[in-house]
């Protein structure tokens, strides 16, 4: 039993970090119509940016800064994608466009880390453990957990509850009438790409010490990612945290229990799905009718 409530809060864990990423790619291509294949190549600049902290384990007020810092290199990211796909319409236009500049991001980063295996620390005072039912559980893991949980809040609320978000939803539905209505529908675009790039940003920070940083590692979590978004359905902030929590509940499981069938059961969780609900789990209506 205590060996399971491990696997589960490991799975809650990696939920929290693939919902970070994969809300980003879920807003974006689900609500804004733009398919974004460099989502992990940015997560990667953000693993980087935790491998680059001096010391085996930074401070909790640096750890933060180099959140925020990735966060905002990621905006930045998101910001110039957006400019760069708003002149490229159709998918496999955006697709081969985003996927140039995630090569290009990715190479960038192997020419300055190499093409060794990071393992960023947490920072020193959460590099501990706690007790739970006889079982040692890294407090940091347990942050990341926390911080899934606020962001999910905090997310919902802004996009369902709040004035941007009632403004962000109608540019979706009808961007010529919200523009008609005299509202600048090119930068909510750039605001929402650019929001999800720095989500994916800060996510490979905080998910350095879990997962390390290495070439090749974009590609899986953005593969990861977009199973989260197929499962969860387009746009829909509740499916992208409801996918996130299946998948790294699958994921979790399935590496602990059958480690060589680990990859075999996430695909098949997703195909499971997509039989009983094509949409995905909780897609928003916009994402139903198409």
């Amino acid at each position: 039993m205590d060996t399971y409530l491990v696997t589960v809060l490991n799975g809650l864990a990696m939920g929290s970090l693939l919902f970070a990423v994969a809300l980003g790619l879920s807003l974006v291509f689900g609500m804004m119509d733009v398919l974004n294949l460099a989502h992990g190549a940015i997560y990667l600049v953000g693993a980087y940016v935790a491998v680059a902290l001096p010391g085996d384990g930074a401070s909790p007020a640096m750890f933060v800064a180099a959140v925020l810092g990735a966060a905002v290199a990621g905006a930045v990211l998101g910001g110039a994608l957006a400019g760069m796909t708003r002149a490229t319409p159709h998918h496999l236009d955006q697709a081969l466009l985003t996927l140039g500049v995630a090569l290009v991001v990715a190479e960038s980063l192997t020419v300055v880390f190499g093409s060794d295996v990071h393992s960023p620390a947490a920072p020193a005072p959460l590099d501990g453990g706690v007790r739970i039912l006889g079982e040692t559980y890294p407090v940091y893991r347990l942050l990341v957990i926390a911080f899934g949980a606020v962001l999910a809040v905090a997310v919902y609320h802004l996009v369902e509850r709040s004035r941007l978000g009632a403004v962000i939803r109608a540019t979706v539905a009808d961007r010529a009438m919200v523009s008609a209505l005299g509202v600048n529908t090119g930068r909510v675009l750039v605001g929402v790409f650019a929001a999800g790039a720095a989500l994916a940003a800060a996510g490979g920070v905080l998910a350095g010490p879990i997962l390390g940083a290495q070439p090749g590692l974009d590609e899986k979590v953005l593969l990861l990612a977009l199973v989260v978004v197929v499962v969860g359905g387009l746009g829909s902030v509740r499916g992208a945290l409801l996918g996130a929590v299946l998948i790294g509940q699958v994921q979790a499981l399935g590496v602990a229990l059958l480690p060589e069938y680990a990859s075999f059961l996430l695909f098949a969780a997703m195909a499971v799905v997509l039989l009983v609900r094509p949409a995905g789990l909780l897609p928003t209506p916009t994402a139903v009718r198409a």
